[in-house]
């Protein structure tokens, strides 16, 4: 039961979101002004190490992988904690305020790319990788990438909201969308038994788009015990693609990439070089006051 009334309309006169609260806002645009930086590389991408910046990192880091030089890419920490997301260059490249957020500044005049989705279709294109030509394994491969942007929403800000940062557990949102993860596990696991990769043999961009979510939750990455509470080594064949795909090099390094809190020799604030995989995480360096601030705020979050 609840002493709730619902309000004929709805106003906002508290703060809600838990643990986001202090980021959480009726309106769009900037609340201040802050230009982004620029590195020298072709591509300069703003983000955080949550999920949906992780599918970014992980395929720059796998055409890199494959040899393609001008895949280059400086990664800038975008920290969503503390409201970084509203600064109005961001938000001139992203005017809905979330990460990740990328600028292609390869050509005459800059192509600035939002939403994860759109950014894993638009490098996919730019570089032929990962996306199929042939007409019907190009639509299964789409197919399963809208089927992450639509799916996950109900596993992050449904379960992982009300399971890990709403600022009480109430029990009808933890089962409905609890009911939902398993149901998208369930969906995920049968596709899987009958293909290697979700959308045939071959490892695609609807790979490097689901893998951060299921696969981080299946691995006990993502919301700490969500793994035990839906049950997701029932899973066995979800369980198989996240640790294989979890083996590849590109991933290890992707999946690292403007990541702020855990292990210090798996968090890279920024990325502007290969080498930095090797000289510039945080275990070896000396930790900022800044960055233990930082410690509190969760990055498995969006």
């Amino acid at each position: 039961m609840t002493d709730y009334v619902l309000p004929k309309v709805w106003t906002w006169d508290q703060p809600s979101g838990g643990q986001f609260a202090n980021i959480n806002r009726p309106i769009a645009g900037p609340t201040h002004e802050k230009e982004l930086p620029v590195g020298k590389h072709p591509f300069q991408l703003y983000s955080l190490a949550t999920p949906n910046g992780q599918k970014v990192t992980i395929l720059f880091e796998e055409l890199l992988e494959k040899g393609h030089r001008d895949a280059e890419y400086d990664a800038w920490p975008i920290r969503i904690g503390e409201g970084e997301q509203f600064g109005s260059g961001f938000v001139e490249v992203n005017p809905n305020s979330k990460i990740p957020a990328l600028v292609d500044r390869a050509g005459p005049e800059p192509v600035r790319i939002f939403e994860s989705g759109a950014i894993l279709l638009y490098l996919a294109e730019k570089f032929g990788e990962f996306l199929p030509t042939a007409k019907i394994a190009r639509a299964e491969t789409l197919s399963w990438l809208m089927w992450q942007v639509g799916a996950a929403p109900f596993l992050g800000g449904g379960f992982g909201h009300f399971f890990a940062y709403a600022p009480e557990k109430f029990e009808y949102p933890i089962n409905r969308y609890s009911m939902e993860a398993k149901r998208q596990f369930d969906v995920l696991n049968r596709r899987l038994a009958d293909s290697q990769y979700v959308a045939g043999p071959d490892y695609s961009i609807a790979d490097i788009a689901i893998w951060p979510w299921y696969g981080g939750v299946a691995l006990g990455r993502n919301y700490t015990g969500a793994a035990e509470f839906l049950a997701t080594d029932e899973y066995e064949h979800v369980l198989r693609w996240a640790k294989q795909i979890d083996q590849r090099p590109a991933v290890k390094r992707g999946r690292i990439v403007n990541k702020m809190t855990g292990d210090p020799s798996q968090q890279l604030h920024e990325r502007h070089d290969a080498s930095d995989f090797e000289l510039r995480t945080e275990d070896k360096v000396p930790l900022s006051a800044e960055a233990e601030d930082l410690a509190a705020v969760r990055d498995d979050a969006i």
